[in-house]
């Protein structure tokens, strides 16, 4: 639909019209000019009598006056085309049908476009640099200099998008493909490889490095963050792809995290069998409140389940997470009906009342207590089994006479060959789990390791004491940890649920281990600093803490599923009546067991624990490599 031109698109219209008047009258006149004949003044008036009005109508009807001359771009070039294709073709006939006396030359007709064509895309060209002030302004010249690893369609519009800026300048590309190297993008060279960085570097005296590499996996995220890290320049990098198409803007740069070192592969998770798992399903997750559980809620909202029970025993924690996700609802125009309950799991009635009530098809108990240290404490390791191993019992229980589908609990790799009461809390929550197993309800066990920025996870901590200047406390230097993101996580627990049959343990593939020192290093010169600004100390393993994390027992082996990041530990059976001495217990004991008579307590229902005992001096040998059916 044609439109008329408005506000500043008037100026451009006017403009065009001289434009067409001075082409029209310069053609006309060269014509003459070079010919024996004087020139034809009253033709000349006669037919730009025609001229102007039809390519104005022309101009407007192709909608040439929908951009803006600041950003004139190659469309803009294609219409400008069109309109004096156009009106080269329109103006004869027009002047044919109103019969004017006036006789064109076939030679006006022909370069008539050709000469409208450059005079209005000149000055949209000429007017867009003087914006960007790079014709006219010597100024930019005295913006900070930078580098921009990555010559891809993401350094492109970065270029584009910094052409005017007085701030930065863009002093040349870096980038792998040989095509590219020794070429221009925008007026700046791409100079070499990133593997030539630091000459660079030293060469222009550049003091930051943006990272124009939003696809690029993260193995060479990593791999570039490090040479960054080794050259002492600043990284920063654009959003990913993700964030584009959230409509994050690429000049939004933010400071290379620890994510960006420790990121893994996208995950790929078989969507349409989610979709009819939990679409349209009723779905309850405790633990909502938590880092995991709410972006369990995140993640399940995308599937469009009929209702979603948020469970958790925290008020404070389970409002945040309810605004959260309800705003998160909003934006996807969902129709789920979100619930709110706060409650414990160890309340019997009120988790069967709310059963009953909602009737979920699967449940999702991500509820736990888990920070290690704190659950070693003499006051709190009865409470870490009662929570973790009784809670889960009483939750599950209900499950299997409301016949809930699926029950899906998240474990954790501490519960391996356990050294601390969290960990053997957790080792009983699967047994409890595994002897649950005997009617309608599938309990399927995710076990997995630490999260990146978790509550209570080391990384927020580094990053507190890094803000204090230190000093970083590390436990042991050779003390190793698997890290994932929390959507990764719970990707792959959605995954493994999903998989998961009566009985199963999961066990997530997290790579290789990551030593906490070199994590401590690596955060420290992120933010800036090196480690003689920012020390690290070392404190000694804390009670219940182990030395390396393993993700299957002495007597366990893994087998393969048909996706590559998860396994199914061939897990012992439980004991028979093991779990209802447990339970004895947790029912009837009315006083506060000891430390050490819990420990010792531990070690009869589960032959591994080992208490505060350091039984895993050596990075484990057993790992989860990637299997390809």
């Amino acid at each position: 639909m044609a439109r008329v031109p408005r506000g500043r698109a008037w100026f451009a219209f006017f403009h065009d019209i001289v434009a067409s008047l001075v082409a029209w009258w310069a053609i006309y006149g060269l014509r003459f000019s070079l010919g024996s004949l004087p020139m034809d003044w009253e033709g000349l008036r006669q037919t730009l009598a025609w001229v102007i009005p039809v390519q104005a109508a022309v101009f407007i009807a192709i909608g040439l006056y929908r951009g803006l001359w600041r950003y004139a771009s190659l469309d803009d070039l294609k219409r400008i085309v069109l309109s004096a294709g156009v009106g080269a073709l329109a103006i004869p006939v027009v002047l044919m049908l109103v019969q004017t006396p006036a006789t064109v030359p076939r030679t006006v007709l022909i370069l008539y476009p050709i000469l409208l064509t450059f005079l209005m895309a000149g000055s949209r060209f000429i007017y867009r640099m003087w914006r960007e002030a790079r014709l006219f302004s010597p100024l930019t010249a005295l913006g900070e200099p930078i580098l921009v690893l990555g010559a891809g369609a993401a350094g492109v519009r970065l270029a584009e998008a910094l052409a005017g800026s007085r701030e930065w300048r863009i002093v040349g590309f870096l980038d792998d493909d040989i095509r590219k190297q020794h070429r221009r993008v925008h007026g700046v060279q791409v100079l070499g490889s990133i593997a030539e960085l630091a000459y660079w570097v030293k060469r222009y005296n550049v003091l930051k490095v943006v990272l124009a590499l939003p696809s690029a996996n993260h193995r060479i995220r990593r791999q570039v963050s490090e040479m960054c890290l080794e050259v002492g320049v600043k990284a920063l990098t654009v959003p990913t792809y993700e964030d584009l198409l959230a409509g994050t803007q690429l000049t939004t740069w933010r400071n290379l995290d620890v994510e960006d070192l420790l990121g893994r592969e996208p995950v790929l998770l078989d969507m349409p069998g989610l979709a009819d798992w939990l679409g349209g399903r009723v779905v309850l997750v405790t633990g909502a409140g938590g880092s995991i559980g709410s972006e369990l809620c995140r993640q399940i909202l995308h599937y469009r389940p009929a209702t979603l029970v948020l469970f958790d025993i925290s008020e404070a924690a389970l409002y945040d997470a309810f605004s959260e996700i309800s705003s998160e609802l909003a934006s996807l125009a969902g129709k789920t009906l979100l619930i709110a309950q706060v409650g414990d799991v160890k309340d019997a009635v009120l988790v069967s009342a709310v059963l009953s009530r909602f009737k979920p098809d699967v449940i999702f108990h991500a509820a736990a207590y888990k920070h290690v240290p704190l659950m070693e404490d003499t006051g709190n390791a009865w409470q870490a089994v009662r929570n973790n191993a009784y809670g889960t019992f009483v939750l599950g229980q209900a499950a299997a006479a409301a016949e809930v589908a699926k029950f899906v609990l998240i474990s954790t790799d501490k519960a391996v060959n356990p050294e601390s009461v969290m960990g053997a809390s957790k080792r009983l929550a699967e047994m409890v789990c595994q002897r649950l197993q005997n009617g309608a309800t599938q309990f399927v066990m995710v076990r997995f390791g630490n999260v990146l920025n978790s509550a209570g996870s080391v990384i927020p901590k580094f990053q507190a004491q890094i803000a204090r200047g230190g000093p970083v406390t590390v436990t042991h230097p050779e003390i190793t940890r698997y890290f994932m993101s929390i959507p990764e996580a719970v990707g792959l627990v959605l995954q493994a649920g999903l998989q998961g049959s009566g009985g199963d343990i999961m066990v997530l593939d997290m790579g290789e281990p990551i030593r906490i020192v070199d994590l401590a290093h690596s955060m420290i010169r992120l933010s800036g600093a090196d480690s003689e600004q920012v020390k690290i100390e070392f404190t000694g393993l804390r009670a219940g803490e182990k030395l390396h994390e393993e993700l299957l027992t002495d007597d366990e082996e893994g087998r393969p599923t048909p996706h590559p990041k998860i396994k199914v530990a061939q897990a012992r059976q439980v004991p028979v009546g093991l779990i209802e001495e447990i339970l004895a217990h947790c029912e009837n004991d009315r006083t506060l067991p000891d430390l050490e008579t819990l420990r010792e307590r531990l070690k009869c229902w589960i032959p591994e624990y080992r208490g505060s005992e350091v039984r895993n001096q050596k990075p484990p040998q057993k790992t989860l490599k990637a299997h390809h059916p």
